[in-house]
């Protein structure tokens, strides 16, 4: 898995026990999931669909620093299905797992698009293949 974001745990983030609020923490991921699907995809229209059972396996505190692991599961015709591990920075103890989240591909007008896409891609690939393609 590889980990693309990191949080710090402010006191804003926190529940009325001191601990960082499932609701942020959820917004984070869900934040994490569409911006990866974006770059993936090359599109801004990216909703998500679905998120499976949300496993919450330990907590942080203010001042933690977490940091948000997605993998690509598959590629479907219009969407991108992840799996997602919010962990600790300095423990990498599990703090949220979610096994499967679905994002759909949107055209213009908000219908489920096909998106052509296969496998991972990394910006930095597309960029050295574009210009190859115009120094070619």
């Amino acid at each position: 898995m590889r980990f693309h974001t990191r949080k710090w745990v402010k006191p804003e983030d926190l529940n009325a026990n001191g601990t960082l609020f499932g609701g942020k923490v959820l917004s984070w991921i869900d934040e994490e999931a569409v911006m990866y699907s974006i770059i993936q995809l090359e599109n801004k229209k990216v909703v998500t669909k679905y998120m499976s059972e949300i496993n919450f396996m330990s907590t942080a505190v203010e001042g933690d620093i977490i940091e948000i692991g997605i993998d690509v599961i598959k590629f479907g015709v219009t969407s991108i299905s992840l799996n997602c591990e919010v962990r600790n920075k300095m423990t990498h103890e599990s703090i949220v797992t979610v096994d499967n989240i679905i994002l759909v591909n949107l055209d213009d007008k908000g219908n489920p698009k096909a998106h052509g896409k296969t496998k991972i891609e990394y910006v930095k690939d597309r960029l050295a293949k574009k210009e190859k393609e115009e120094n070619v």
